[in-house]
């Protein structure tokens, strides 16, 4: 009798599984997917100023990534969106490195998550006194920036950025009159205030008025009005605007002068500063919540828009204590307000082309107004989702929005259909001009056209990743010339950026006679890119756009193997070895090449295949060919293993500093090479030990760890 065939074995899809549910395999699929799209929301927001998603959709892809990582740790690499902050900063502007970083803040979307937050800091201090004592502010999704002044009078200000380098918008800030040129009193020496600039309401209404009025582009809300504002080249435009600040909190001081953030608003205040009036103190989890409440019930009145609180410890001395995650700070959370929602129509699903393929289908909404502010787009994620909320083109749909931009589609209020309405048919052809397929990995969601770099869109996006800040940083190569050069088929490949100048010299139509362009023009930019032939291997890796390879990879790769030479051989090797054995699991069963590049630090066989993948393809082999003829790429030296003591050390800071805040310290020891780590271990190498020392101490103590005090690590470092 014969026997019965086998039912297909339906493909899952990591997306709408919950974690719980998830495989390894599966988790991987989905944090990478999880990855690539909160990468590109980053991108829109903190760079662009334009961001497509809404904080509630944004959190909850966030929220779903590190549950991934909290089940599956090895997923957690140097890469992750959960160990980063913004984005880089964009070109146009000069660069200022922060000497404390800037970082983002861990949320609260509950009242159990908020009593979870007090929970936490009591196990990581005990009951010390004032360890339930928190400042609130009302959170203003503006535009963080940092302040700095020496001897009382302000030197230069910078945007938030990636967290360690913003751009400098000294002079822009200048033209705001809530800004001090000189302050007040006696302020430290060396004074770094942040805070947030912002619109109000009624102006932010007041200027779309007069842009319409004048054909200019309307904003779609305040915070994206304050942000485009702000980052003018012209600053006679940022003078014309009505941005205003609000000051809330330091980073590199030469002397603290008070010991709670209560009292530091006091003295900024006194010094000349604006401060927000309604950050008010509680005590306890409740009178904590009571105030979120009351806030929340005044959201309507207050003259600039709010998208929660933000709590933080009171006390500086517990701060220092709790210290911080790789992101975010242990003693600050921000409590966030409960998504808006509306009822829009869906004109048409518009498909957007990523860097690595990926096809994002973008809904075109019937203009809605949700909380004040106008939306007219939202991403619907990929075909799955779409198909999962059977969403079609014509329908009413419902719309949540949270904070201050795009909305995410929830799907149908009633479940009804417009008359007539069809299930929308993901595409199987890319709708670049060369309609090329469109594929799926067997249990993914992303659909990828298979074009690569063959794709006009793939390769524009490429182009624009080889030349930004982390990559080749070539200045007056931004989007609109790339795409300009490109469409002219001046530029198809990075190679082809360093044989423009000598193309132009032989061209019957050079750039200097172009619209727009002169001799100094075309000549700036051409010494721009001759500025960029000598690269350091870490930027070029990164340049390439690899999958999975972002800027801490890059390092992790250049350090590892040092020169473009070794690192392209050992690829191409693990390359034969994958192919010899596709179906081994473990790394030592592919080969000794492929085995060691999996043993590096934070790369796994997920990031080695990618690798792999990529150096299979002759068509990239010909783009590092080609850019190999034109630069020189610089190996990899660890400066500062050359002559720092602690290079490649692991170090602990506990305690008060009496000297250096912690985060100096912690930004001095990674500086000279020194990973810096929170909590102490038989790894640890040196723990340094301030006053009130705790229980990191002890542990020291009882493992027989080095301990020094802050003399003798400055000591050590040559900095006593």
């Amino acid at each position: 009798m014969a026997k019965e065939p086998k039912a297909a074995r339906p493909r899952l899809d990591p997306a709408t599984l919950p974690i719980e549910e998830l495989t390894t395999n599966l988790a991987k699929k989905e944090h990478a997917r999880l990855a690539e799209e909160i990468a590109g929301h980053d991108r829109r927001y903190y760079q662009q100023d334009a961001p497509t998603v809404s904080d509630a959709e944004y959190d909850a892809l966030k929220q779903r990534l590190l549950a991934i990582e909290a089940r599956f740790p090895a997923l957690r690499t140097l890469d992750s969106p959960s160990l980063k902050v913004g984005a880089p900063a964009a070109g146009g502007f000069g660069k200022v490195r922060h000497a404390v970083p800037m970082l983002s803040l861990g949320n609260a979307f509950s009242d159990e998550e908020v009593a979870d937050f007090f929970a936490q800091m009591k196990r990581g201090v005990g009951e010390a006194p004032g360890i339930d004592t928190v400042m609130c502010e009302p959170k203003i999704d503006g535009l963080s920036i940092a302040l700095r002044y020496e001897d009382g009078r302000f030197v230069q200000g910078a945007t938030r950025g990636d967290g360690s380098e913003g751009e400098d918008v000294t002079a822009n800030l200048r033209t705001l009159d809530e800004i001090p040129e000189t302050l007040k009193g006696h302020p430290p020496a060396v004074l770094e205030v942040r805070g947030e600039v912002y619109m109000r309401r009624a102006d932010f209404r007041a200027l779309n008025e007069r842009q319409a009025a004048a054909g200019a582009k309307v904003f779609a809300n305040p915070r994206n009005a304050a942000a485009g504002s702000l980052r003018q080249l012209d600053v006679s435009i940022t003078a014309s605007r009505p941005l205003r600040f609000f000051a809330y909190t330091w980073g590199e001081v030469s002397e603290r002068v008070w010991d709670s953030q209560s009292v530091f608003l006091q003295k900024l205040e006194g010094w000349g500063l604006p401060v927000n009036h309604d950050s008010k103190l509680r005590h306890g989890v409740e009178a904590t919540l009571d105030y979120y409440r009351a806030i929340q019930q005044r959201r309507a009145e207050l003259p600039y828009d709010i998208d929660g609180v933000v709590y933080k410890l009171d006390r500086v001395a517990l701060q220092e204590e709790l210290g911080f995650r790789t992101r975010e700070p242990r003693w600050a959370i921000a409590h966030k307000f409960p998504a808006e929602r509306a009822v829009t129509r869906l004109n048409a699903i518009q498909i957007q082309v990523g860097r690595t393929g990926a096809l994002t289908p973008v809904a075109e909404l019937e203009p809605v107004t949700v909380g004040g502010v106008v939306v007219s787009r939202a991403t619907l994620h990929n075909a799955d989702e779409i198909a999962r909320k059977d969403i079609r083109v014509g329908d009413l749909v419902e719309i949540q929005r949270a904070g201050d931009v795009i909305p995410q589609v929830l799907g149908t209020p009633d479940g009804k259909h417009a008359p007539g309405s069809e299930p929308y048919v993901f595409p199987t052809t890319c709708p670049c001009p060369l309609k090329t397929a469109v594929v799926r990995e067997e249990g993914g969601v992303i659909a990828r056209c298979s074009g690569e770099l063959a794709c006009p869109f793939q390769q524009v996006e490429k182009l624009r990743h080889f030349t930004s800040r982390l990559a080749f940083d070539i200045e007056g190569l931004g989007e609109e010339r790339l795409q300009l050069f490109f469409d002219k088929g001046l530029i198809r490949t990075p190679g082809d950026i360093f044989t423009l100048e000598a193309r132009d010299k032989g061209s019957e139509a050079p750039l200097r006679g172009w619209e727009g362009w002169g001799e100094k023009s075309a000549q700036r930019l051409f010494e721009a890119i001759q500025a960029r032939r000598t690269i350091a291997l870490n930027r070029f890796v990164y340049a390439l756009g690899i999958r999975q390879v972002g800027e801490a990879t890059a390092k992790l790769l250049a350090r590892h193997y040092g020169s473009l030479k070794r690192w392209q051989g050992a690829m191409l090797q693990a390359v034969e070895e994958r192919a010899k054995a596709p179906d081994a699991k473990k790394p030592e069963e592919v080969g000794p090449a492929y085995a060691a590049l999996c043993s590096i630090e934070q790369i796994g066989t997920s990031v080695a295949d990618d690798l792999c993948r990529f150096f299979a393809e002759p068509h990239n082999l010909k783009v590092i060919k080609d850019l190999e003829a034109e630069l020189t790429v610089e190996d990899a030296v660890a400066a500062a293993a050359q002559d720092s003591p602690v290079a490649g050390k692991t170090v602990v800071f506990t305690g008060t500093l009496a000297r250096l805040t912690r985060d100096q310290a912690k930004a001095g020891a990674e500086a000279l090479g020194a990973k810096v780590a929170g909590s102490v271990s038989k790894k640890t190498d040196y723990v340094v030990v301030g006053a009130d020392a705790g229980s990191k101490a002890d542990k020291a103590k009882e493992l027989g760890v080095a301990m020094l005090s802050e003399d003798e690590w400055l000591a050590l470092i040559g900095q006593g």
